[in-house]
């Protein structure tokens, strides 16, 4: 398993409950989506997969070693976890810094001590792979929201991690972005990624996924299975307020 979870409790700074006794596994190579309702904890579940918050009760591990704030204090172990997990924020906003859409693409393989011929090899690919080498020289400010958006991904696959989680990256795309979105998960996942992507979106669910976790709004995990049980179930999606309770009642006839 990639990730073991072990009865997680996880409060808000202002002691607000955040997830309820959840345990699961991921295991490497999947591809997963994580639903519920907006407020339901599937963004604190994510950035707990992350090692971006630590404030909890139980255990997590990642590749059978314990991942906390004290693990990730050893050198060997954060650079291992880091370099391996790609996180894509729900605001492309909080990940944007760099003066140009290049130099943002390129921070992370600098960082990673890349020579500059290797750095700049690396950009130059990720461009051409998301289809976005005409915005290289632009500054991520003054782009779209959907630019942002490919921007932010371009600045996580350019340090080529396995796991790429993704904070609700459907969120105010239009179709053709949506559909780019799709295309671009789908590929990376045939090249053996792990995906983990939180999101209500329900119409991608299947496309993007094979199983699915369902977060109800007590922030407890309601159901695992594939994608495809779970979408039909709608009962189930009632439960977690992922469709109408009218809509629910209508399919159960």
């Amino acid at each position: 398993m990639l990730f073991e979870l072990s009865h997680i409790d996880c409060r808000y700074s202002d002691g607000v409950l955040a997830l309820d006794d959840l345990s699961l596994s991921i295991a490497n190579g999947e591809r997963l989506v994580i639903m519920g309702a907006n407020g339901s904890g599937k963004s604190t579940l994510l950035r707990l997969l992350a090692g971006l918050l630590h404030h909890i009760e139980g255990s997590i591990s990642f590749n059978g070693h314990e991942l906390s704030e004290r693990s990730l204090q050893s050198p060997g172990f954060r650079q291992q976890f880091r370099q391996s997990i790609g996180f894509v924020f729900q605001n492309a906003d909080a990940q944007l810094f760099n003066a140009t859409v290049f130099e943002e693409v390129a921070f992370g393989p600098r960082q990673l001590g890349m020579s500059e011929a290797e750095a700049r090899a690396r950009t130059l690919d990720v461009l051409s792979f998301l289809g976005i080498e005409h915005l290289a020289e632009r500054p991520p400010f003054r782009l779209s929201g959907g630019e942002k958006r490919k921007v932010a991904i371009a600045s996580v696959l350019s340090m080529n991690p396995q796991v790429l989680m993704f904070d609700e990256p459907f969120l105010g795309l239009d179709p053709r972005s949506q559909t780019w979105l799709i295309r671009t998960l789908q590929q990376l996942q045939a090249a053996g990624k792990t995906t983990i992507v939180a999101t209500h979106t329900l119409d991608v669910a299947r496309r993007i996924a094979d199983r699915a976790l369902i977060l109800d709004e007590d922030h407890r995990l309601l159901a695992s299975g594939p994608v495809a049980e779970i979408l039909e179930d709608v009962v189930l999606l009632e439960r977690a307020n992922l469709v109408e309770a009218t809509f629910a009642e209508a399919s159960a006839r």
